[in-house]
């Protein structure tokens, strides 16, 4: 086997350009999520993010107390809501509510739809990535039948001044 077939042979192999101009950068969709926005879709997800956390249940504690604290101890004449009826507080805890399960869904909608983007970036890197490991690795075996065909080359020499 001389150097033109070596040549040849590793001219069938894939080479980095090509690989690279076969697959897209990869995508920022971070960046996409954020512009595919709208000022509600962000009020929902500020909701959905915040809704959930401790903070959020020791303000709604807190004011349940206060509310609950003033109509029963506070000045007879300032009740506004006075007991046991505290009709007003539960009209308000259902408005809330009703007004934050939607809130809810549509902010956990729009995450995800940004999973999604995410998933999907996240399988063209591996498929690029796996494309560059076969590609690595065929190197490496081509590497290997002509490490091989040197040794038999290096051989048959030995044999030959041994002879």
């Amino acid at each position: 086997m001389d150097a033109r077939s070596f040549e040849a042979r590793a001219a069938g192999l894939p080479k980095l350009a090509e690989l690279q101009a076969r697959f897209k950068p990869p995508r920022d969709v971070n960046r996409e999520q954020q512009q595919g926005f709208s000022r509600l879709d962000r009020l929902a997800i500020f909701v959905t993010d915040n809704v959930g956390t401790m903070g959020f249940f020791f303000i709604i504690a807190g004011w349940t107390a206060l509310w609950l604290g003033w109509n029963v101890w506070g000045p007879r004449d300032l009740r506004f809501d006075p007991g046991p009826a505290f009709v007003l507080w539960l009209f308000i805890s259902n408005l809330i509510q009703l007004h934050l399960m939607p809130l809810i869904m549509v902010g956990q909608n729009l995450q995800d739809r940004y999973a999604e983007l995410r998933a999907e970036a996240d399988l063209e890197v591996n498929q690029k990535a796996e494309a560059e490991v076969e590609a690595v690795l065929r190197h490496l075996a081509n590497q290997d039948e002509l490490m091989l065909e040197i040794l038999r080359r290096i051989e048959r020499m030995e044999g030959l001044r041994n002879a």
